[in-house]
């Protein structure tokens, strides 16, 4: 009887000690898979800051130099010298802020809307609208450049703004995150007396702004980078926004310098930068708000 007791006792010990040794295998697993991916991701961008501050001559040495001895800083001020990159800067700004506030307006009034207010045929335009997501831009251009055209709005920033408003992500976003909110909150409210924008204004919206979060800073770095657009609809040089501008750092058959070149685009990766750092924490807390709801 006691041997039976022993056996039982160290067995679970032995099973702990195996869990232990396979929680560590996996956490060293797991962190060298991490390191090794975090290479791939940051040697582009070591590589970019080293040929910025080189030379371009010496940007396709063998083997490579990743940090240069003798950085040449002027690369950095000639972007200044051969763009107007401010006005550029300025250009992109206004074009992805004025994006932004409509995006959002128009998705937190959609997405409360489809959660929480019973009209009909909901579901059926719900879903017309998730099918737009399958819809690539290359098969819209042409009839939303002749509505730009017919509306008189060609080589203007509105012509970029103003098409970028509905979003249907955005709109299953938020949809997402006010169903995701507790009806309790919107029953005290009416109890206290308030009407239905109110609930959406002071209960909801509120509760919704990692949700708001996560939207801006995905669409401002996807319209920040955007080059199709303002390619089709922008010919003013005065006009254009960072990505079509920069292309003259390219020159003449590409005659530019490399190191010029980027220089500029890391340039221009600052306000993603700054973006993400502002809205870093608000995108933790939607991931773990969405995790915790699923």
């Amino acid at each position: 009887m006691l041997s039976s007791v022993n056996a039982k006792t160290v067995r679970p010990q032995g099973s702990i000690l195996g869990d232990k040794v396979r929680s560590r295998f996996s956490f060293v697993l797991s962190l060298l898979l991490l390191i090794i991916m975090s290479i791939i991701t940051l040697a582009p961008i070591v590589w970019a800051i080293g040929t910025s501050l080189r030379k371009p001559t010496d940007s396709f040495i063998l083997p490579p130099q990743w940090i240069p001895l003798n950085p040449i800083w002027s690369n950095y001020s000639e972007v200044f010298d051969t763009i107007p990159y401010l006005q550029y800067l300025w250009n992109s700004t206004f074009v992805v802020v004025g994006i932004l506030i409509g995006q959002l307006i128009t998705a937190t009034l959609a997405g409360y809307a489809f959660a929480r207010l019973p009209f009909p045929f909901k579901g059926f335009l719900f879903w017309i609208i998730l099918a737009t997501l399958m819809i690539p831009i290359l098969s819209t251009i042409i009839p939303v450049f002749v509505l730009i055209s017919q509306l008189h709005l060609a080589d203007t920033h509105a012509s970029l703004i103003i098409p970028a408003w509905p979003t249907a992500f955005g709109t299953f976003l938020l949809r997402q995150y006010f169903m995701g909110i507790s009806n309790e909150y919107e029953e005290a409210a009416v109890i206290d007396g308030a009407n239905q924008f109110q609930v959406f204004y002071r209960v909801y919206l509120p509760l919704a702004a990692p949700g708001m979060a996560i939207l801006a800073v995905l669409s401002f770095n996807a319209y920040w980078n955007d080059f199709f657009r303002p390619l089709i609809f922008l010919t003013s040089p005065d006009k254009f926004t960072l990505p079509l501008g920069m292309v003259s750092l390219f020159g003449i058959n590409g005659t530019g310098s490399i190191s010029v070149i980027l220089a500029g685009v890391l340039l221009s990766l600052i306000p993603v930068f700054l973006v993400y750092l502002v809205g870093q924490r608000y995108l933790v807390q939607g991931i773990t708000m969405g995790g915790l709801k699923g």
